[in-house]
């Protein structure tokens, strides 16, 4: 049977980066965490932890990460449900994009959290790379573009978020005044959210054939932010439907690119043996995904409208 200690100090390593920030967590000696994680790493005949900056956790190591957190999260309900509402709540680490969690998640699942005695611990990452942090152990269930479940996890389709190529008239007038075309588009400054984002990459390549790298492009990793320097005329981007709503409409945005968008494809990831708690939130997150987003996935990522 595993130490519970030793458990603990392995769990406070990977998630604070360093044996050192994992003794201030736990309130020992840098020299105790050392001893504990060594110990654990003897006992399993394994290494479990890659020393570094920050530090991180083998494959072996990551597949005790994912069991401990389980077991932790198992404890806490049984605590919790024995304490009733006087007890701490039940914290459920999750991995989900900054366009879901920026659009539709949190308001689909308000009401639910306000019924349950939980408290949520989301990590952010770009939908192709919060699968990692469920394999890595970071997060007990995640919202990815991935299909195929990880072994021992379902993944349950939400929906797909459509993209499209926006940008404010001022914008437009400056530099496609001529058109959306190749010459303008190696001019203009594009927005790219981060250097996981490959959304804008892809969007030129095919439809303008621009390769990535011969184009300017400004960073803004916030989807509020992000979606407002598309508004003030400081780039252009592809911006979900759930967040421009009828600026189109009204013409405070424009489509660069009619009939031109991609589609993202989201799908939810939790493993087959849940706990009660994360279930019901499961349940609450796969209702709020059918509810919002489009129910038309056929293909990964749509290329072209029809």
């Amino acid at each position: 049977m595993l130490d519970s200690r030793k458990g603990e100090a392995l769990l406070a390593v990977i998630d604070t980066g360093g044996f050192d920030t994992a003794a201030a967590l736990l309130h020992l000696t840098t020299s105790a965490v050392s001893q504990r994680v060594g110990a654990l790493e003897e006992e399993l005949g394994a290494i479990l932890v890659v020393r570094g900056r920050p530090c991180r956790a083998t494959r072996e190591g990551e597949q005790l990460v994912q069991y401990l957190r389980r077991a932790r999260l198992l404890e806490a309900e049984y605590l919790a449900a024995r304490d009733g509402s006087s007890g701490h709540p039940v914290s459920i680490p999750i991995a989900t994009n900054n366009d879901t969690l920026e659009t539709w998640l949190l308001t689909g699942i308000a009401d639910f959290l306000a019924r349950e005695h939980i408290v949520l611990d989301i990590t952010l990452d770009d939908q192709d790379h919060t699968y990692d942090l469920l394999a890595q152990g970071q997060a007990l269930a995640a919202v990815s573009s991935h299909a195929d479940p990880m072994r021992g996890c379902t993944a349950e389709k939400l929906g797909s978020m459509r993209y499209r190529m926006l940008a404010s008239p001022a914008f437009i007038a400056r530099w496609f005044a001529n058109g959306f075309t190749r010459d303008a588009a190696r001019r203009a400054p594009l927005l790219v959210f981060n250097r996981k984002d490959d959304l804008q990459a892809e969007f030129l390549q095919r439809v303008l054939g621009l390769p990535p790298g011969s184009y300017p492009c400004h960073y803004l990793p916030a989807s509020g932010p992000f979606l407002r320097g598309v508004e003030l005329g400081i780039g252009y981007a592809m911006v979900p439907e759930q967040q421009y709503l009828d600026q189109l409409e009204r013409g405070t945005l424009v489509d660069l690119a009619p009939g031109q968008f991609t589609d993202v494809p989201l799908h939810w990831h939790a493993w087959k043996v849940q706990s009660p708690a994360l279930e019901r939130l499961s349940a609450a997150i796969i209702a709020a995904g059918h509810a919002v987003l489009r129910q038309d996935m056929k293909k990964a990522r749509t290329r072209r409208a029809s």
